[in-house]
């Protein structure tokens, strides 16, 4: 992982490339192997099951899922499962929790934009739970922004980045499935 500091709204990581890394540390971890045979750990009865949190993980697990060639990409709301729910309430966009598969013994990619505080995996945690006990979950995220609330580690980043304290950090999607990062100052 690199390390970048993003000082100012003008500064942000290029998203676009950031996936390209954070696709081929996946291809990578699960390459064919040459022992088993296995042609893909993302497709067969036994494939891993890749599940994006709303918004920006469910669209980066929708075209990780078309990059690996592994079936349709979960979407996990963590909306009702977040500790701040009663300050912030639903988010005008929120969907349902959309799971193509079987959570049950299932192994599981959990994908997201940014990982900040843990808090939003831990609810997403809490919502895939809801729907059966998968045999494992592994992280992947584009951005690791570190400063962790939460005992919570993604095995695959794109990035760290470190950003003024209260600035957020926005994946946005243009009409052509591109990414790009958004840096919204601290909030006064």
């Amino acid at each position: 992982m690199n390390v970048t500091r993003v000082a100012t709204p003008g500064e942000t990581p290029d998203a676009e490339a950031l996936y390209r890394a954070l696709l081929d540390q996946i291809r990578a971890a699960y390459a064919p192997s040459a022992t088993t045979g296995d042609s893909s750990a993302f497709s067969g009865p036994d494939a891993i099951a890749l599940a994006g949190i709303h918004s920006g993980g469910a669209w980066l697990a929708a075209r990780l899922a078309q990059d690996l060639g592994a079936g349709a990409a979960g979407i996990v709301n963590v909306a009702l499962h977040r500790d701040d729910y009663a300050k912030k309430g639903l988010h005008s966009e929120a969907r349902a929790t959309s799971l193509p598969f079987d959570v049950e013994g299932r192994r599981i990619l959990l994908v997201d934009d940014v990982l900040h505080t843990g808090r939003t995996v831990r609810a997403a945690l809490n919502e895939l739970y809801d729907y059966g006990r998968p045999a494992s979950v592994t992280l992947a995220v584009l951005v690791d922004r570190g400063e962790r609330e939460l005992p919570v580690a993604a095995r695959f980043a794109g990035t760290s980045v470190a950003l003024p304290a209260g600035a957020t950090l926005v994946l946005e999607q243009d009409g052509d499935a591109r990414f790009a990062f958004r840096v919204e100052p601290p909030r006064t």
